[in-house]
């Protein structure tokens, strides 16, 4: 059975719902919520989730919300952050990491951490048994893919393309996934232009599929209630998961 991660913006457009619809995607289908921590500068995301993240900000998000929707859902559904270091370095990783095992999340995402800087958190990480999950590229060489994946935790985020998020850009993945496969037995997720149409293209030869704009499209669309969005939300996981499994 293969994965589908969904990436949802924390606290928008507001906590509650950020909480009810996280609960409603692990009931549909999704292994693991991605909870994004809205920032100033999301220089890894495309344009709807960056218009998202700038939303959640204007009203209001505080680092305070991601942990309160992470401790009702993390007993329900396995929880992740993604964010840029700033935002979880100015809390405090010595302390932030222990209390991301207390809440109960499984693993952070940071695509602004270098692999060589994260090294210095790893005991942290490890000690506190909580994943640094790690990003590989098209652009990385075999040298390098080897230095990266072979301590890899949890999952292995796999770049489909050199971009941003939310691109339609298609390239043959396969070579690249063989690259990796060499040097762990990590699961593989695709992430980056992953949504119902390119899904089943995209997982081949890959363990999961990582999906955001594709969900944060429909946060979006302020002619929905909060309702039709969640029950929008949870058709697209539906359909996602059967795609990737079919």
């Amino acid at each position: 059975m293969k994965n589908l991660v969904a990436y949802i913006t924390s606290g928008y457009p507001e906590k509650s719902f950020s909480i009810d619809l996280a609960l409603a995607l692990g009931q549909n289908g999704v292994d693991s919520i991605e909870l994004g921590v809205p920032f100033s500068d999301p220089v890894a995301d495309g344009p709807l989730i960056e218009k998202a993240s700038h939303k959640a900000l204007e009203l209001g998000f505080k680092f305070s919300h991601l942990l309160e929707i992470s401790k009702a859902i993390a007993p329900h559904v396995d929880t992740l952050w993604m964010g840029y270091f700033n935002s979880f370095y100015q809390h405090d990783m010595d302390k932030l990491i222990p209390l991301a095992k207390e809440i109960g999340v499984s693993g952070l995402i940071i695509p602004d951490l270098p692999y060589e800087e994260s090294l210095r958190y790893k005991s942290l990480f490890e000690n506190n048994s909580v994943a640094n999950i790690s990003f590989v590229a098209p652009t990385d060489g075999e040298e390098r893919i080897e230095e990266i994946v072979t301590a890899s935790q949890k999952f292995i985020y796999m770049v489909a393309y050199t971009g941003i998020t939310g691109s339609g850009v298609s390239e043959d993945l396969q070579p690249f996934l063989d690259s990796i496969r060499k040097y762990t037995k990590t699961p593989i997720y695709v992430g980056f232009g992953v949504n119902e149409k390119t899904a089943k293209e995209r997982v081949k030869g890959a363990d999961g599929v990582i999906v955001g704009s594709a969900f944060v499209n429909i946060l979006l669309n302020e002619t929905l209630s909060y309702t039709q969005k969640i029950m929008q939300c949870s058709e697209l996981a539906r359909i996602i998961k059967e795609e990737i499994n079919s």
